[in-house]
């Protein structure tokens, strides 16, 4: 459960969620509000833990594969994959999620990708999203909570 709130095209918003993950951390069910000045918009999302989804009930085969959500909104859903994937140093992995943007209230297919690449006595990993073409090192703790994600989010560890 958490809250997040941000400014996109000088519109400002707060998103809250409740996401659910299964012991492998893959996402099962998430609740996803966003309020700006136009309004507020919901979605519930569930999936089957195997990469089937629901979308408001209705079922999304462009999700199909997909074991993570991804909150447009939110560094904390880019811990899930580093939870449940546990690739050696410098082995890229796909971890394609359901993404949620808050633009046009949407859940699209994102592709991502994760390399593993500690560094000091952190939990380190390049972190790809070619559709957006952004990069960049997302530097985790040792309980696998983001400290520094460039531009989105930071926090003291």
């Amino acid at each position: 459960m958490g809250t997040t709130t941000g400014l996109q095209d000088a519109d400002a918003w707060v998103v809250s969620y409740e996401i659910d993950v299964d012991a492998r951390w893959r996402t099962r069910r998430a609740q996803i509000t966003s309020t700006n000045a136009s309004g507020s918009f919901r979605k519930e999302v569930e999936s089957d833990g195997r990469g089937h989804w629901l979308v408001d009930g209705g079922h999304a085969p462009h999700l199909d594969d997909c074991l993570d959500i991804d909150l447009e909104a939110s560094a904390m859903t880019n811990t899930l994959p580093v939870h449940r994937l546990n690739p050696t140093p410098t082995e890229r992995v796909a971890a394609p999620a359901a993404y949620v943007r808050l633009a046009n209230h949407g859940i699209e297919r994102l592709e991502q990708f994760y390399t593993r690449s500690d560094g000091h006595d952190r939990l380190t990993f390049a972190y790809e999203a070619p559709a957006f073409d952004f990069q960049c090192r997302i530097v985790y703790d040792a309980a696998g909570l983001v400290l520094d994600y460039p531009g989105i989010a930071f926090r003291e560890g």
